[in-house]
């Protein structure tokens, strides 16, 4: 049998509920520490306004989830193509 070449899978489409998700998933994480839920908040409320940029965006959020290796890959789903947090 030949081999089929490579396809790679296009990215999924994100629906608002996805980022809804993420959000509970950051509330848990961060309920005895509301002070980090608002943090990222306002990182979000930043980007989406243009007062930082992406590359910003990532190092903002890496910083304030450090120790929370879940959280940080969670958020490259919202990033847009040639950005990721490793």
């Amino acid at each position: 049998p030949g081999s089929r070449p490579q396809v790679q899978e296009p990215k999924k489409q994100l629906k608002e509920t996805d980022a809804l998700e993420y959000l509970n998933q950051v509330k848990q994480q961060f309920g005895n520490n509301p002070m980090i839920y608002n943090r990222f908040l306002d990182i979000m409320k930043d980007f989406k306004s243009h007062a930082i940029d992406t590359q910003k965006v990532i190092e903002r959020v890496s910083r304030l989830f450090a120790g929370h290796q879940k959280l940080i890959l969670g958020f490259n789903t919202f990033l847009p193509p040639g950005y990721k947090i490793e």
